[in-house]
């Protein structure tokens, strides 16, 4: 097979809300910052509906959005996680290891000395602790996405979901509370670990049982069909949240525009520099490209969703580290849409 039949797959497995996913979300952008600006008091209204630090319209939205990916993790798959040790090597060491304290670094990089002049410090703090959140989650649920855009091998992109869901569970407040540690951002533990059991173990235990019952009742495709009918709550789950994060940031945003394009600055470094050192460790490993594109892909894509949900949780509906993480979420389609091309070009360069 050439390349030439290979590369147009980069939108062919996509739904038109996937491949014009950044296009919603600059729309939800634009209805949020309008709405923001309309009706203040609306947004008022919404961000004083808390408990115990947890805004309540928001949980709803993310709930909306993670719980359909959970249904699709099948745990069952862990008992084949020997098969292919080398790309979950390389996933673990690239999710776990090295992608949170890249992106750590290249925050403190970026908003500390290289926009130092041009971001308030206050500002600043916020934006690194968005980005060090989204660098300590990898992706749950679009991997399946780019993994069959790659014609990747679908029982390990599944064993990778799998093993790193069940690592998130018990690493990512650790790493979350390292590293904005680290970065003399102080860290309420409580909310971390109630963002964590709420946004992660819950919707996990909600999916693994949804997943049992509708397998016993129709087995796998009972799931698929189930996902295809939720799947519209978890679009609207997104674009909602985007819409509630940017009536809040409205006007921060509309007397700043640069600042998105400050954010995006160190994400994109991130997101193109990680593909490529786990790429390339799975070529000087002589790994399969079935197995070698997915295991680049999931450590490069964000599970967003996550570091929405806690930076909402950690810092408020207004803060920087919230709209940072809506940044990531702008960027994430655009960048993985040119990896998956990339990756699909260079087939050749790895054993089939």
């Amino acid at each position: 097979m050439t390349d030439d039949t290979i590369a147009p797959l980069s939108d062919a497995g996509l739904g038109t809300f996937e491949r014009l996913l950044s296009l919603w979300v600059a729309l939800a952008i634009a209805a949020g910052l309008l709405l923001g600006s309309l009706v203040p008091g609306l947004f008022a209204t919404l961000a004083s509906l808390e408990v115990a630090s947890v805004n309540l319209p928001v949980a709803v939205l993310i709930w909306a959005m993670v719980y359909p990916m959970m249904v699709g993790v099948d745990f069952s798959a862990l008992k084949q996680i020997g098969d292919r040790p080398k790309g979950i090597i390389i996933t673990l060491v690239v999710n776990w290891l090295i992608k949170p304290f890249t992106m750590a670094a290249l925050g403190v990089l970026f908003f500390e000395y290289v926009f130092a002049g041009l971001i308030p410090e206050d500002d600043a703090q916020a934006y690194l602790a968005g980005v060090i959140l989204l660098g300590a989650a990898p992706c749950t649920a679009m991997v399946f996405v780019w993994s069959n855009l790659t014609r990747g091998d679908a029982t390990y992109t599944l064993v990778q979901v799998s093993v790193n869901d069940v690592i998130m569970v018990f690493a990512f407040a650790p790493i979350v509370a390292l590293l904005l540690g680290v970065s003399d951002i102080t860290v309420p533990w409580d909310t971390l670990i109630i963002s964590v059991v709420l946004y992660v173990a819950l919707p996990l235990i909600a999916g693994m049982i949804t997943r049992r019952l509708l397998t016993r009742q129709g087995g796998e495709a009972a799931v698929e069909a189930f996902q295809a009918k939720v799947k519209p709550a978890s679009i609207v789950g997104l674009l909602m949240t985007v819409v509630l994060l940017f009536g809040f940031q409205g006007q921060v945003i509309l007397d700043r525009p640069l600042v998105i394009l400050l954010i995006a600055i160190p994400l994109l470094i991130q997101s193109y520099g990680i593909f490529f050192v786990a790429y390339g460790a799975a070529r000087l490993w002589k790994v399969p490209f079935n197995v070698a594109a997915p295991c680049a892909l999931i450590g490069t894509s964000n599970f967003f969703e996550l570091a929405v949900a806690v930076a909402i949780s950690l810092f408020g509906l207004g803060s920087g580290a919230a709209l940072a993480t809506v940044v990531g979420v702008l960027v994430e389609v655009p960048v993985m849409l040119s990896l998956v091309a990339f990756a699909n070009r260079t087939r050749g360069w790895f054993p089939s």
